[in-house]
């Protein structure tokens, strides 16, 4: 793999991240239990990478 696809992959996993903090802390302040806004943070990830990853194979 190339640096900038090494950097391209971090930085998706960085938002990735910050994805999940922020749905699960939206999902834990709206009354949900700690472990379903864990699950509600996990899957948001999910579904942002899986995006990132369709929109990579698109282009590619």
């Amino acid at each position: 793999m190339s640096p900038v696809q090494i950097l391209s992959l971090l930085l998706a996993l960085s938002i990735a991240l910050n994805i999940a903090i922020a749905a699960g802390l939206l999902a834990h302040q709206s009354g949900a239990g700690v472990h379903r806004a864990i699950l509600t943070g996990a899957g948001a990830a999910a579904s942002g990478l899986a995006i990132y990853f369709a929109a990579v194979a698109a282009y590619s």
